[in-house]
């Protein structure tokens, strides 16, 4: 409850500000409807691997856990359609990790599980402008012209919804195991977890800023959290399954990262908690690029010069 009535401050504090923001004109959001984005950055998994030297919290960023951090890369097209809104296609490709060695945490450092989940998510998401102040500068790049240069500020909030791929692997001998087809808590199996898909919707929500590099490329920074349905990012969820019957219908591989604990492996016995059953999240930290397909400066105009003499007839 605090950070959501801090949320709403800043908020409230933003839409005030926004009320004397500078749209130029009527004409100058017209000429940026519509653009092709790039963005790369950071990710961060909010789940139950990794994080503080405390029980993990799925939801809350108070749980990052910086030694995790890993990349994420995306594309994506965006449309305004009115002054204060648009909408965003965008599809990105990242990978998520999390490792109970980097706690400090004496059981979930005990518990010694870690994993990666190559992520791959399509939102779309409407985009609100809480602040905007936009100017175009010459269109004619004539010697001796002179005009103002491009000015492009924009502060925005987000939400949306999509549709994400996941696969958990675990590091196993050297190499990387597909977590799901190992059945670590039993799925499927008599007394065990229900099977799992590896696909979730997702609701992305954030906030980001951007100005102008020209009239053609905009620059910007953009925080998303990326609200889950899916408790198995990481592969874990529920309870410990027993190992013997693992190694028995599934495989030996199976048994082993179904409880990995090195120090202590007689505190996750069968039937033992072996995960919270909150839902997965992520976090991602980008910086973005947007090309103009809108807008085009016209070319360098050629003016000729008078040489002076006297016309022939």
């Amino acid at each position: 409850m605090r950070y959501f009535l801090i949320f709403c401050l800043a908020l409230s504090t933003l839409v005030s500000w926004s009320q004397s923001s500078n749209f130029n004109s009527a004409k100058n959001w017209k000429m940026n409807r519509k653009e092709f984005i790039l963005q790369a950055g950071a990710t961060q998994f909010l789940g139950d691997l990794g994080g503080r030297d405390q029980i993990g919290t799925d939801y809350s960023l108070v749980d990052i856990d910086f030694p995790s951090t890993s990349l994420n890369v995306g594309v994506g097209y965006r449309m305004r359609f009115a002054p204060h809104f648009a909408t965003t296609t965008l599809l990105n490709v990242g990978l998520l990790r999390g490792s109970d060695a980097e706690t400090g945490d004496p059981d979930r450092n005990a518990r010694n599980l870690a994993f990666r989940a190559p992520v791959v998510n399509l939102n779309q998401r409407l985009e609100w402008l809480i602040f905007v102040n936009e100017k175009y500068g010459k269109r004619y790049n004539m010697k001796g012209m002179k005009g103002f240069g491009e000015h492009h500020d924009q502060v925005y909030l987000f939400a949306g919804i999509g549709l994400a791929y996941f696969n958990p692997q675990a590091p196993y001998k050297g190499g990387w195991e597909n977590l799901r087809p190992l059945k670590t808590e039993g799925q499927g199996l008599e007394g065990g977890a229900k099977v799992y898909l590896p696909f979730t919707a997702t609701i992305p929500i954030g906030i980001g800023y951007r100005r102008a590099l020209s009239g053609m490329w905009r620059i910007g920074i953009e925080a998303t959290y990326v609200k889950t349905f899916s408790d198995y990012i990481d592969d874990v969820h529920g309870f410990y399954y027993d190992p013997a019957i693992l190694e028995a219908e599934v495989s030996a591989t199976s048994a082993a990262l179904s409880n990995p604990s090195v120090t202590h492996p007689e505190w996750f016995n069968p039937g033992s908690k072996r995960g919270e059953p909150e839902k997965d999240a992520y976090f991602y930290l980008n910086i973005t690029f947007y090309k103009n397909l809108t807008y085009k400066p016209m070319r360098k105009m050629y003016v000729p010069r008078y040489k002076g003499g006297r016309a022939k007839f």
